[in-house]
C-alpha cells in the first residue's frame, strides 16, 4: 500500500513535505556566551532576531556580557547539532531593532533553497557566508570576525544567524536560526604601551579592570550597560611624606 501511494505523485509530494519539516536544523553558541540559557540543541533559537519569541520555549536570560575592545577580533564558537547545509551570518547594532532583518531566500528543490551572501559587509553586518558547509561538521567549530576601529558600544547585541539549506520552513525563522549575545565593546586601552585582553565573558555585577579603575556591568538583559570608574594619583610630595612616615613607625618599633 505505501508502495502504491508513493507512486502517486501527490502522496510523494505530501511526504517529502512532511520530511522536509521533520529534518530541522539546531546549533549551540557558546563563545561569546548567549544571552539566554540553551537547551542541548540551542533552544530557544528560531524567532528574529534573537529567539526570544520561540512558541513553547521562554528565553530565560543568562545576564552576561562579553567585555571586547574596539578593533580586535572576536572568536565565536557554534556546535551544530542537527547537520544541514549551510553558513553564518554575524552582525552587532546597539539593540536587537537594530539589527539587519534575515536576507531574502530563493526557493530550490526544497523551500529553503540558497540565499543573498554579502561579499562586502559593513555595519551592523560583521561577516556573511561564515563556515560554508555541505558536510556535517566535526564538532565545536571557531571562527572569527573583525570588529571595526572606533566602533564603540555599552551593552549593544551580537547576533549570530544560521542558514540552513535543503529543509522546510520553520515557524518562526523560516531558513534561518538566531543566536545573541550582549557584548560591551569598549574603546582601545593601553596598559604599559599594550592593547588590553578582549573577550572576557563576565557576570552582570563583575568589576573589569582598565586604565580607568574598575569598570562594573550592570544587568545585561537586551538594553544598556552602564559603565563608570575612578582612579587616583599621588605626587612626589605625597610620596616623600608617606616614606618618612614609614621610617618613624619603624625606628619606635625598634
Amino acid at each position: 500500500m505505501v508502495a502504491a501511494m508513493l507512486r502517486c505523485p501527490l502522496y510523494a509530494a505530501a511526504v517529502l513535505l512532511v520530511l522536509s519539516f521533520d529534518a530541522s536544523a539546531h546549533f549551540v553558541l557558546s563563545e561569546p556566551p548567549s544571552w539566554t540559557n540553551q537547551s542541548a540543541a540551542g533552544d530557544p533559537q528560531k524567532s528574529a532576531p534573537c529567539g526570544q519569541d520561540d512558541p513553547g520555549v521562554p528565553a530565560e536570560q543568562t545576564h552576561v556580557v562579553t567585555v571586547v575592545d574596539e578593533g580586535s577580533m572576536l572568536s565565536i564558537t557554534v556546535n551544530e547539532t542537527i547537520f544541514h547545509p549551510g553558513h553564518f551570518r554575524v552582525q552587532i547594532a546597539q539593540n536587537p531593532q537594530s539589527l539587519l532583518a534575515d536576507p531574502p531566500v530563493t526557493v530550490g528543490d526544497t523551500a529553503c533553497g540558497s540565499t543573498v551572501i554579502d561579499s562586502s559587509p559593513t555595519l551592523p553586518l560583521l561577516g556573511d557566508g561564515l563556515l560554508s558547509h555541505t558536510s556535517k561538521l566535526n564538532g565545536p567549530q571557531t571562527f572569527k570576525v573583525q570588529l571595526p576601529a572606533g566602533f564603540t558600544c555599552d551593552g549593544c547585541m551580537l547576533q549570530v544567524v544560521q542558514f540552513m539549506s535543503s529543509h522546510g520552513l520553520n515557524d518562526p525563522g523560516g531558513c534561518f536560526y538566531h543566536h545573541c549575545a550582549n557584548v560591551t565593546v569598549r574603546p582601545l586601552a593601553r596598559v604599559d604601551g599594550g592593547p588590553t585582553d578582549a573577550g572576557l565573558p563576565v557576570d552582570a555585577g563583575t568589576p573589569m579592570m582598565n586604565d580607568a579603575g574598575p569598570t562594573v556591568l550592570a544587568d545585561g538583559g537586551m538594553g544598556q550597560v552602564p559603565q563608570g570608574g575612578c582612579g587616583c594619583r599621588a605626587g612626589p610630595g605625597a610620596l616623600l611624606a608617606l616614606a618618612a612616615l614609614a621610617l618613624l613607625t619603624k625606628r619606635r618599633s625598634r
